[in-house]
């Protein structure tokens, strides 16, 4: 469990600069923001908690959503950009 607990914290550690840097562009980016935010609390929060298989899932929830959000052009992120999907 130490390797996975490694993996995990430097996987958040990460992955938080993108989820502390969303803007909504248009209809529809509102929600996918608050989901993508709401499964990146989770991850932190099953991570305190030890859960990391958890963790992992919500944070990967997470990224799928912001991912997705950008992709379709209503969030912009930092260090994501649609060209590069």
């Amino acid at each position: 469990m130490d390797e996975l607990c490694e993996k995990l914290e430097k996987y958040l550690k990460k992955s938080e600069p993108s989820f502390s840097e969303i803007t909504v562009l248009s209809e529809g980016g509102e929600k996918v923001k608050d989901t993508a935010l709401r499964y990146f609390s989770d991850a932190t929060h099953f991570m305190e908690k030890s859960e990391y298989v958890n963790a992992f899932a919500a944070l990967e929830y997470a990224e799928g959503w912001l991912d997705a959000g950008v992709v379709m052009g209503v969030v912009a992120a930092k260090d994501k950009k649609k060209e590069d999907y």
